[in-house]
């Protein structure tokens, strides 16, 4: 049983001719067989015009993870190196780990090449600079993405990873380096939208839903959602025009790799474990799209945010041996998702990162133990009065769990660890590594009264703050100190 090869949803300008084809060959060479589903994004993003142009300068894909887009962008990259001449290639991903890890499952392919192997001049491992340089002045390069990387290339084809967290600032950064190209093309490939954060997905999307509704194909973008339409509360109980998302059609519909690499057990698992709207994201490709950019980042800017992250992971590793440490955990009310955040004093300040970010609650005990055993933090936080709350049982019990007193802030605390982020985030004493989860958390908090104080909130529910706000506690764990008087915030609240 194998899902839809061919996506619900598509538009795609003209074509003549395709490249597609080469890479798919390409591919095989270098021992990556494609499923159809894959096969067709490359045939029809790599569509041509009769004088041999690019058909598309924009193609988007957008699937549910773990079906197997890896796997399109590696046969686009090595057409783009070895076949297209295309002198720059920039990868980028949100995250510098998933930029790193493309850069390693490509290496690995055209090592095992040795045709293709030989005509590498280079392998460049330094971190931040890695990248594949042949002998003919092509380069494939993998970036994070930011507000200011990719300024100053001059790229033929830009891969845009992640594109689910894609704004402005990040678009201004990069797509100018295509405007000196002849014929440039960008790629963006990811899943669902996930909110406020998906702001360049949205705007994609809206141009190809617009362009079907017309019957007259965008002229330069080519888009292949996989993903269902689910039944509202409207239905009629015989509807046909919807999806149900408990069935197996619904997955095969908007899974393209069951058959390959996925399964309908295995998804089956998944529906049984995740949250309803997180199956239904994650698995189903029902996202969460922002009309525009301009109702995100309401509390703190994302450039003010962005301006504080760092690099230095060694230094900060070093810094955590000596200084204390406070970790906190927190999840979201419907218990779909969890976050445990640290804290630690440096340079004079603070510096809060997300150390695991998942979906469930299971895993959470077990990984506090490691952690307790790894960092022996001065404290651990959770909020007695959010949905963490019933974790801290286990988390105190001396036999199964961590056998420590876990710092409860009450209410007031609680507004005061908010106030404490926010001034040190204000005066620029507060540091991070510019975590996936926290920039999504906070471009997607808002505030919440709390007596005549504040405390963090969510703008819409299928946004996640747990990072965010165990990032906060945790700040607030590194100088607490566990009272035992009643807050009279906690009696009215």
């Amino acid at each position: 049983m194998y899902g839809w090869q061919v996506p619900p949803i598509q538009t795609t300008p003209p074509a003549v001719s395709t490249a597609g084809q080469e890479a798919i060959d390409l591919a095989a060479r270098a021992g990556l067989v494609l499923d159809p589903w894959q096969q067709h994004i490359l045939r029809v993003g790599m569509g041509e015009r009769p004088d041999g142009s690019w058909a598309s300068f924009e193609v988007a894909v957008n699937v549910p993870r773990q079906n197997g887009k890896g796997g399109v962008i590696e046969a686009r990259e090595l057409w783009g190196l070895f076949i297209g001449g295309e002198e720059l290639i920039l990868h980028s991903a949100h995250e510098f780990k998933t930029a790193k890890a493309a850069f390693k499952r490509i290496e690995r392919l055209i090592r095992q090449t040795p045709d293709l192997h030989k005509r590498v001049k280079t392998y460049r491992q330094t971190v931040g600079e890695e990248g594949i340089e042949l002998h003919t002045g092509q380069l494939l390069r993998f970036i994070a993405r930011s507000k200011g990387s990719g300024r100053g290339f001059t790229g033929h084809c830009n891969v845009m990873d992640e594109d689910m967290i894609l704004g402005d600032p990040e678009m201004d950064a990069l797509l100018p380096t295509m405007a000196a190209v002849p014929d440039p093309q960008i790629w963006y490939l990811g899943s669902a939208g996930i909110g406020s954060p998906s702001v360049q997905l949205g705007r994609l999307r809206r141009r190809a839903l617009a362009a079907l509704e017309a019957g007259v194909p965008d002229p330069s973008l080519s888009y292949m959602e996989w993903s269902v339409d689910p039944h509202v509360d409207e239905c009629p109980s015989d509807c046909t025009a919807h999806d149900d998302v408990a069935s197996d059609e619904a997955v095969l519909k908007s899974n393209p790799g069951v058959g390959y690499r996925l399964t309908l057990e295995k998804v089956a698992r998944e529906r049984a474990t995740l949250s309803a709207d997180g199956y239904a994201r994650e698995r189903l490709g029902v996202g969460d799209y922002p009309a525009d950019g301009t109702d995100t980042w309401q509390v703190i800017s994302e450039e003010v945010w962005r301006a504080l992250a760092i690099g230095d992971i060694k230094e900060i590793a070093e810094a955590r041996a000596t200084a204390p440490v406070a970790l906190a955990i927190d999840m979201t009310p419907e218990r779909s998702h969890a976050a445990i955040c640290a804290a630690i004093r440096w340079r004079g300040g603070v510096h809060v990162t997300v150390v695991d970010h998942r979906p469930g609650t299971g895993w959470i005990v077990e990984r506090a133990k490691e952690l307790h055993g790894k960092w022996n933090p001065r404290c651990w936080v959770v909020d007695p009065a959010s949905a963490a709350a019933s974790l801290i049982p286990a988390l105190e019990d001396e036999d199964d769990g961590l056998g420590v007193e876990v710092a409860k802030p009450k209410a007031r605390e609680q507004a005061a660890a908010c106030g404490q982020f926010y001034d040190a985030v204000t005066t620029q004493s507060l540091t991070h590594f510019d975590d996936a989860p926290l920039a999504t958390a906070l471009a997607g908090a808002q505030k919440r009264d709390l007596g005549d104080a504040w405390a963090w909130a969510r703008r819409t529910v299928g946004v996640d703050i747990s990072p965010l706000v165990a990032a906060t506690e945790a700040a607030w764990g590194l100088s607490a100190d566990v009272e035992d008087e009643v807050d009279p915030l906690d009696n009215i609240l």
